[in-house]
């Protein structure tokens, strides 16, 4: 990870599980969540485990996208093909801009551990109202694989060229080129 002398700008992340079978005991993905971003020198706003369905997706990741005390929103689960996974149609509605490149990396990733079963991985980030929500699979690994891999230097203020704490809304000192072509 490339690092200038830039602070770290530790942020406000809530962790949602979605889950029709998980309780708070058995959630160990948003727990990986958790103690991957305290670990990484950043604060957990909330928490919650909500089942499968649409709006109810939805209105929990509404209150935290229009709360000024969150910046980010981590979302495990609901991201296959069955018949209950949900979690991208509830979340992209939500979205001013998609992070076309979150899906894609992530994927990319995954191949290395469980190879063509990537493909039915529909993972997603993008911004809304200045927070940055991300979509991923709701296996322990995935979420490991999601915050090692891409995440934490994502998340990192101090990750140059580029980061997403620029784009959210907690950072006064944000390169406004970053993305740009000049």
């Amino acid at each position: 990870m490339a690092h200038n002398a830039t602070a770290f700008s530790p942020l406000n992340i809530a962790v949602l599980t979605v889950s029709d079978t998980r309780t708070a005991e058995t959630d160990t993905s948003g727990q990986v969540l958790v103690d991957s971003a305290t670990e990484a020198g950043h604060q957990i706003a909330d928490r919650q485990l909500q089942a499968d369905d649409i709006y109810r997706i939805r209105a929990v990741v509404s209150d935290w996208i229009a709360r000024p005390d969150v910046q980010v929103v981590l979302i495990t689960g609901g991201t296959g093909f069955t018949g209950r996974d949900s979690t991208p149609e509830a979340i992209t509605p939500l979205l001013d801009k998609v992070v076309e490149g979150f899906g894609e990396l992530f994927r990319h990733v995954s191949w290395e551990e469980i190879g063509t079963s990537t493909l039915q991985s529909r993972a997603l980030a993008g911004l809304a109202n200045r927070t940055l929500v991300v979509c991923m699979p709701g296996s322990t690994g995935a979420c490991r694989t999601a915050w090692g891999r891409i995440l934490e230097e994502q998340l990192d203020s101090r990750t140059r060229p580029c980061n997403f704490v620029q784009h959210l809304a907690v950072d006064a000192n944000a390169d406004p080129t970053c993305g740009s072509r000049s």
